[in-house]
């Protein structure tokens, strides 16, 4: 693997290939070379061969997350946003305690404005909504920050508050979850608040 590492530094793409082809021979189940070889597909813009590589790594690593991410990336790049959805529903199923891969699904739908469609829905749903995704996550800290800012987003400010107590004090080490609660006590705070700052 490091070899094939060197070989990507120097430009050495045909190297780099059989490398990997050798490394995956022996050992088909080292998620890291199935991922280096769907990057190196990328590098070259060939997207269906990346796909193919993917694929190849994931019938041998279902587990692999890294594996699951690249795959989704490629699919929205290659296919629009459906296909992305259907890699990840089919990664959760596989791995349905992953908190990575709910991130992974909330980012894609935030980045494709989907997550409005839960504002149709009345409130009294949103919270199933929301506590069906954290129990599927393990009340993972990412998602209970990304329940505070669904409460920021509809102006409920007393509970985002709350959400984001509970996310730095499972989590005091993540720095976005601190930033996040100083810009919503310098928008939404009191005086009182602030002080903590």
């Amino acid at each position: 693997m490091k070899l094939a590492i060197v070989e990507r530094g120097l430009g050495n793409v045909e190297e780099e290939r059989k490398l990997l082809d050798e490394g995956l021979k022996k050992f088909p189940s080292f998620f890291k070379l199935w991922l280096m070889l769907g990057q190196l597909e990328e590098r070259l813009d060939r997207l269906e061969k990346a796909k193919e590589a993917y694929d190849l790594g994931l019938k041998h690593c279902p587990n692999s997350i890294p594996l699951w991410l690249s795959l989704v990336n490629l699919e929205e790049n290659l296919n629009g946003v459906t296909s992305a959805r259907a890699v990840l529903t089919l990664a959760r199923n596989k791995n349905p305690q992953n908190p990575q891969l709910w991130l992974a699904a909330t980012r894609t739908e935030l980045r494709h404005a989907y997550i409005e469609s839960m504002v149709p829905l009345p409130p009294s749903r949103w919270m199933d909504k929301i506590m069906d995704a954290l129990r599927k996550c393990d009340y993972d800290p990412h998602a209970i920050a990304a329940v505070a800012k669904f409460f920021m987003h509809h102006s409920k400010f007393k509970k985002a508050r709350t959400w984001l107590d509970k996310a730095i004090t499972i989590a005091p080490d993540v720095g976005d979850f601190w930033a996040l609660y100083f810009k919503f006590e310098l928008q939404h705070g009191t005086d009182g608040t602030r002080r903590m700052f």
